[in-house]
């Protein structure tokens, strides 16, 4: 369904004049078509279109909040939001951002806007085939699936925010299952991008069956310290623990395991930790948060060094600073937090990037962990963790065995602190993205 952005402009002037001293109207569409391939025939197939608007009012510094499907509902979500503000704690940090210009970015691919059903589905077979050729071996294929989405966003205020873009995405997974005589491994790939051009459904599948043949064989180590590289799905996993304490949220609430270290050394000189929204074609990418407000480039971490952290309009207020560009919602019918654009893992100015076997070569002893399980039970406010890991034993800088049944365990600043040495392979999952890391100095339990 078009959005039409003139129903905003009239929703917010009537709330205002109902008696609210701000408004702001989020309305998106969103059509999806999700796929899952099993035996080279349609699993299931899934499309759906949805929409919706949200109405956001802050009376008498007291925030009132409503949505609905329906055009027609508008004097009622009028009414409920300016009602629930009556009902709501007083808040003097609550306001809504004044207007600034869209950044220019790519998110919206006409190639995904034209995909015909016919053309997703045989894309999606790809992915399941070249699994299975890629290897003998591989015998099961779990999760085959493409999902292709395009999405409108409006977004106006009574502060004369008015703004509205098209996006697309295109993600690809897969779960591939390996065995021999003793046993079966599994391997997983992902691949997303807002460009159907990015998305190569044949890399992802035979990605995943390498990683799942790789592991077949593998026996258990003796407990040791030692020092890994940590492949780059697995640093992303990582990552993924470090990004919420980046959140201003977190901060203000005492729940981030970065507060009171602004300005302070807190990892490895050797690497910055960025979040954009201006990188074309990444899932994490737009030209304005859900608020309205620019997105941009910022450098959270420079050298090891915590620089800043993530706000949207509200936590700015709060912490007497600008908001990052960093509000985000769940849908139509959620308010606005804060969360990450693309939020990614880059060597320091000046540091060199190795190649894969350049790092097993500095590497020389220890274990290239390629899987990570039970990473979000490591606890987000000390940083602590304990995680069960597979992976491959490198000796004189080449893969000898791969390795079953380990465990890793430390914190997670600690993790980073001890970066010796940084991967050319940058790789994205999702809004978040990471390279290969040597770390040294890990505790192993068998």
């Amino acid at each position: 369904m078009k959005i039409d952005p003139a129903f905003a402009e009239e929703v917010v002037l009537q709330a205002v004049k109902s008696g609210a001293d701000q408004a702001e109207v989020f309305m998106k569409s969103f059509k999806n078509l999700s796929i899952e391939i099993k035996g080279q025939a349609v699993d299931s197939l899934t499309s759906s279109l949805s929409y919706g608007y949200s109405l956001r009012v802050i009376r008498d510094n007291r925030l009132g909040f409503s949505y609905a499907t329906d055009l027609a509902e508008k004097d009622s979500v009028i009414k409920q939001a300016i009602e629930s503000a009556g009902f709501a704690d007083e808040d003097s940090y609550l306001g809504l951002p004044e207007p600034s210009e869209p950044a220019e970015v790519g998110v919206c691919d006409p190639a995904l806007m034209d995909l015909k059903e016919d053309d997703a589905i045989s894309l999606t077979m790809l992915l399941e085939k070249s699994a299975f050729d890629t290897d003998s071996r591989v015998k099961k294929v779990r999760k085959a699936s493409g999902s292709f989405t395009s999405s409108e966003t409006v977004i106006v205020n009574s502060k004369s925010v008015n703004t509205r873009y098209l996006s697309t995405s295109c993600a690809a997974q897969i779960m591939a299952i390996a065995e021999d005589e003793q046993e079966n491994r599994t391997g997983w790939d992902f691949s997303g991008s807002r460009f159907l051009s990015d998305v190569s459904f044949e890399k992802t599948g035979r990605t995943a069956a390498k990683r799942s043949v790789q592991l077949l064989g593998a026996k258990t180590i003796a407990g040791s310290r030692t020092n890994v590289v940590l492949d780059n799905s697995v640093t992303i996993d990582f990552l993924g623990i470090f990004a919420s304490s980046l959140s201003s949220e977190a901060l203000q609430k005492g729940k981030s395991l970065l507060k009171d270290k602004l300005g302070k050394k807190i990892i490895s000189p050797r690497i910055n930790i960025i979040d954009s929204g201006l990188l074309s074609g990444n899932l994490g990418s737009r030209p304005v948060d859900d608020e309205g407000v620019t997105a941009r480039a910022k450098i959270l971490v420079h050298e090891g060094l915590l620089q800043a952290y993530l706000y949207n309009t509200y936590t700015a207020r709060k912490g007497n600073t600008h908001s990052t560009g960093n509000a985000v919602r769940g849908s139509f019918s959620s308010l606005p937090s804060v969360g990450i654009t693309n939020l990614f893992i880059e060597p320091s100015s000046g540091k060199e990037c190795l190649g894969k076997k350049e790092l097993f070569t500095v590497l020389g002893r220890g274990l290239y962990i390629v899987d990570a399980m039970g990473v979000h039970t490591a606890n987000p406010i000390s940083g602590d963790f304990s995680l069960g890991v597979t992976g491959l034993w490198i000796e004189g800088g080449e893969i000898r065995f791969p390795v079953k049944e380990a465990v890793i365990s430390g914190n997670i600043l600690d993790l980073f602190s001890k970066v010796a040495a940084v991967g050319d392979d940058l790789i994205f999952y999702g809004n978040m993205g990471a390279p290969s890391l040597l770390i040294s100095d890990i505790d192993i339990s068998a």
